[in-house]
């Protein structure tokens, strides 16, 4: 089963635009001569997907974030879950020696395969992890095939 993570944007281009913003991207990134360093990248909440013979099990950590800052969509078996990381207000006259939180928006978005139960899917969240449980359907549920001996 092939399994497709992406980044989804606001942005709503056809397919042709997106894929050309997207080379022109990446060789902007390529040949660009600036340092780089491990904390200049955007915050995404990260992920676990696990898939059993019932069901299609997504778990993302979402530390600091708000339930109600939070949106699980599913379009087209594409499972997309969205929000954002609220900075807190705080004086600005502190002098940071360092500071490594990141907020802002995310968008994260994971394709399931086909054969889901979209109507039953559930989702909790509780301590900062969201837990999204995909129910399969009984076709999607691999069979023994029993063989005769003739």
């Amino acid at each position: 089963m092939k399994w497709g993570l992406t980044k989804r944007s606001g942005d709503i281009d056809n397919t042709l635009d997106s894929f050309r913003k997207n080379m022109d991207r990446v060789f902007d990134d390529f040949f660009s001569l600036k340092p780089t360093t491990l904390f200049e990248s955007e915050w995404l909440p990260t992920l676990d997907v696990e898939e059993n013979d019932k069901a299609v099990h997504v778990k993302a950590e979402m530390p600091g974030i708000n339930e109600k800052d939070l949106n699980v969509t599913l379009e087209n078996n594409v499972l997309t879950i969205s929000g954002e990381k609220k900075e807190e207000k705080e004086d600005n006259k502190k002098n940071y020696v360092l500071s490594e939180r990141r907020f802002g928006s995310f968008s994260r978005s994971v394709t399931l395969p086909d054969g889901i139960k979209s109507e039953k899917i559930k989702a909790g969240f509780k301590n900062g992890i969201l837990n999204i449980e995909i129910p399969k359907e009984e076709t999607a549920k691999p069979k023994k095939i029993s063989i005769e001996v003739k």
